[in-house]
């Protein structure tokens, strides 16, 4: 399974290249999902997913965000970039320079950790962008516009198309990847644990890459796990790179499905969208697999960011017809 989703990621990049995109590629570290079919939560009635995925093994960082921006938003169209990603002390990541047209975009501090002030519309245009191949261009048709959805501006409770290679995650593939484990593999009674750290208990917020795999950044015992103090600072920078903690990962291998920052999934509730796995400064509970929270769409805020979802791997024979017919091409 490895070697198919390295060798999708090779022909999606070599994809990119023969459409002339002039930009690095980055990478979406993803993890299998597998036990397609499945049942849901008996406590949530979540979790229930048909078919085998691939989901981000981290949230999306400001690197991929970056180089995201200096892609596709030389001429920012549709606000892919919130002025308080470089002034807001708490969670600043991304710099612009220049003028409309010729806008360039730099990451301030560490680019691992996870990009906030992004709306749901923004993360569907950076899932286009991958299911396009990451072109370089105008925010358009084949670009950000189309793929995965349909975009109109930034209004509408739009819904995922078929056909889609990288997407939001629905909530169920969200729940799966984050609290799913069956009990004949280890997992608990029903298959589902309380935490995404594969645990009913609820997690720490120290020492995670060195000894505790319960562990997450979140505000546990009135203390900030980032700056190891009960006291707020404004100037202080809360979020956690997305390697942090090395030994807390969910069943299938994801990472900071509890803490850090909230991520956008495709639920619609009522004239939002949905939001799962708390942040940085909640509590516990709001990383249980029986909390639930949504956002209006065009929210953009210091605490909330966003995963991918990948779509079912291609089969062996598929992929080794495209390698032929990369090979014809190469010879032309």
């Amino acid at each position: 399974m490895k070697n198919v989703y390295l060798s999708r990621l090779l022909v999606l990049g070599l994809t990119a290249l023969t459409a002339g995109n002039a930009c690095a590629l980055i990478t979406i570290d993803s993890v299998p999902v597998g036990n397609a079919g499945n049942a849901a939560d008996p406590t949530t009635g979540f979790g229930a997913v048909g078919y085998d995925y691939g989901i981000g093994k981290y949230e999306v960082t400001l690197n991929q965000y970056t180089a995201f921006l200096n892609a596709v938003a030389k001429t920012d169209t549709y606000r892919l970039y919130n002025e308080d990603m470089s002034s807001f002390r708490n969670s600043m990541g991304i710099s612009r320079s220049g003028a409309s047209g010729s806008y360039s975009y730099s990451v301030i501090g560490s680019g691992n950790r996870p990009v906030t002030f992004v709306s749901w519309y923004d993360s569907a245009r950076f899932v286009n962008w991958l299911h396009n191949g990451q072109p370089t261009g105008l925010q358009a048709e084949g670009t950000t516009e189309s793929g995965a959805y349909t975009l109109r501006g930034n209004t509408g409770l739009i819904t995922r198309n078929a056909g889609w290679k990288y997407s939001l995650p629905s909530e169920d593939e969200w729940y799966k990847a984050a609290y799913h484990q069956p009990l004949s593999l280890g997992g608990d009674s029903d298959n589902y644990w309380l935490y995404p750290t594969r645990s009913n208990v609820p997690p720490n917020n120290r020492n995670g890459n060195d000894s505790d795999p319960n562990s997450e950044n979140y505000l546990f015992a009135d203390e900030h796990e980032v700056s190891g103090s009960t006291t707020y600072s404004s100037g202080q920078e809360y979020p956690a790179d997305v390697s942090s903690f090395s030994l807390n990962s969910s069943f299938y291998g994801t990472f900071d499905q509890a803490g850090n920052v909230w991520e956008w999934n495709d639920a619609v509730i009522g004239s939002a969208r949905g939001l799962r796995g708390g942040t940085r400064d909640d509590r516990e509970y709001s990383f249980r697999a029986s909390d639930r929270s949504s956002n209006a769409p065009t929210g953009e805020e210091n605490r909330i960011g966003f995963r991918v979802a990948i779509v079912p791997e291609p089969s062996v024979t598929g992929l080794m017809v495209l390698g032929m017919a990369l090979v014809a091409w190469k010879r032309r």
